[in-house]
């Protein structure tokens, strides 16, 4: 991890806070503890939860964040075990141990927790620890389904805590600049976004996660890890490699569509202030990793949004060096970006003069680079509690399952060969039918306006066509006349 000092803590913590503008939930947030020292607990602290959770509370512990690491649970006794000797090791605190999560919430008084166990756990282990008065911090993808998305915000906002959604990219300042100049029309009309996350292995993606002897149904309780007496995976036989490589079955996760397009996903939607899809479809195969996976190693999604944006993710898992760009698309230039979060600046290209009836330049547009994202997005959500304001976070619920609705109805599109609509009003998922393609044939026949993003400030900047005065002579002929108002002889 990189070396951030006490005062990149505090930094990370205050102005990135600031700069998030997501609704704030009705209920009010509880504060820190008495002792004015925000208990955590860890729950699910494996793979990303000990890697990213524990490793980075325990650096933000000792660079002078006002949080004691208490507890954590686990059904792996390995990696429970070794969860409380880091916290021992690197904050001198004597941390409880436990099979169950709910264990652990009943007995040590905890204000938060982080959640870092398989996906299909998140939304029961985020609610449950939300009604019993935790902050919650849960790693991506935020749940397994969309209704659990949709539950988790209805928990969020009925109890008013603080949720961080495990995005760490959400927590880079360039996004907000990025969703400022596009709502001041710096691109005209928003036509488009497109991203990516492509990856390669030789063995497979996810079968690096390694199988260990240790793992037993004696060290692990298998079926307080499949859930099924919680109806959230049916019952099976003890198996290492599920166990260890879950994300490549659809019981637990949902490949790439959840574990990395949900990256690139939200930061889009953050950046262009879009949530929720009108109307998604997903593709792709398992065209070479025959391995006995479920979820394919080659998937696209493209989802279209009511505001007249379309969003489209691609990649494969096995080939990574000749990457899509990562950009947005305006009618009049578009911001083209670095791939992933490791970059310092982004580029504006202009469309031609014809077109923008101006002459636009290239610009190199400069932007503030983190050093070590996952610190600053822990540091941002301790700030959020410690204040007590749910909006404060980088990436709330609200934004999470937007994110989820897109990625997850993409996965569900491919399974199933369908399309899928979503209801904003209703709050709903549906099949699809005409009425997308038909509202816009409607809107383009009674010459409309088009919708805009999210705050847009730029009028019919870059928005509205230009009507060639030829196009008077346009339309049908009655009785042998042309259009009414119009030249006959023109015909």
């Amino acid at each position: 991890m990189d070396n951030v000092s006490r005062r990149g803590f505090l930094r990370a913590g205050g102005v990135v806070a600031a700069a998030s503008t997501l609704a704030l939930p009705t209920a009010p947030a509880s504060a820190a503890g008495s002792n004015g020292r925000l208990r955590i607990g860890f729950i699910g602290p494996g793979g990303r939860g000990y890697g990213a959770h524990v490793k980075s509370l325990c650096k933000l512990n000792t660079d002078g964040a006002k949080i004691d690491l208490v507890a954590a649970a686990d059904v792996y006794e390995v990696h429970r075990d070794r969860a409380v000797d880091t916290i021992k090791k690197e904050t001198g605190f004597d941390a409880k141990g436990y099979v169950d999560y709910r264990d652990m919430l009943a007995k040590e008084k905890l204000d938060a927790v982080c959640i870092g166990t398989p996906d299909h756990w998140h939304a029961k282990q985020t609610i449950d620890s939300m009604n019993a008065g935790c902050h919650v911090y849960c790693e991506k993808p935020m749940t397994h389904t969309v209704e659990e998305a949709l539950e988790v915000v209805a928990a969020w906002k009925k109890t008013g805590k603080c949720m961080q959604v495990g995005v760490q990219s959400t927590s880079l300042p360039c996004w907000n600049q990025v969703r400022g100049l596009l709502q001041d029309g710096k691109l005209g009309k928003v036509m488009m976004f497109q991203t990516e996350y492509f990856r390669n292995s030789a063995m497979g993606q996810w079968r690096y996660y390694k199988l260990d002897e240790k793992m037993t149904p004696k060290t692990i309780n298998w079926d307080l890890w499949l859930g099924t007496k919680e109806g959230l995976s049916p019952a099976r036989p003890f198996d290492r490699e599920v166990y260890a490589q879950w994300r490549r079955f659809w019981d637990f996760g949902s490949g790439m569509y959840t574990d990395l397009f949900v990256h690139r996903t939200t930061v889009m939607l953050k950046a262009t202030g879009l949530r929720f899809p009108g109307r998604v479809v997903g593709a792709g195969g398992i065209y070479l990793e025959y391995d006995g996976r479920d979820v394919p190693d080659v998937a696209t999604v493209v989802a279209d949004f009511p505001e007249g944006v379309q969003g489209l993710v691609s990649s494969t898992m096995c080939n990574q060096e000749s990457r899509i760009q990562q950009l947005i698309r305006g009618h009049y230039g578009s911001f083209v970006f670095g791939n992933g979060e490791d970059f310092d600046s982004f580029e504006f290209i202009p469309e031609r003069s014809q077109v923008t009836k101006s002459k636009l330049n290239n610009e190199t547009i400069k932007v503030e680079k983190l050093k070590d994202s996952t610190y600053t997005h822990f540091a941002n959500w301790i700030s959020a509690m410690e204040a007590d304001k749910p909006e404060l976070c980088n990436n709330t619920p609200d934004l999470g399952a937007a994110a989820i609705a897109v990625v997850n109805l993409g996965a569900k599109s491919y399974r199933f060969g369908k399309v899928f609509h979503f209801d904003r009003e209703k709050m709903a998922v549906a099949d699809a039918d005409s009425s997308w393609s038909k509202q816009w044939e409607q809107r383009s026949h009674a010459r409309g306006k088009p919708n805009q993003i999210p705050g847009w400030k730029g009028g019919d900047y870059g928005s509205l066509l230009d009507e060639p005065d030829y196009m008077s002579l346009a339309g049908p002929w009655v009785n042998g006349q042309p259009p009414k108002g119009r030249d006959a002889a023109g015909g």
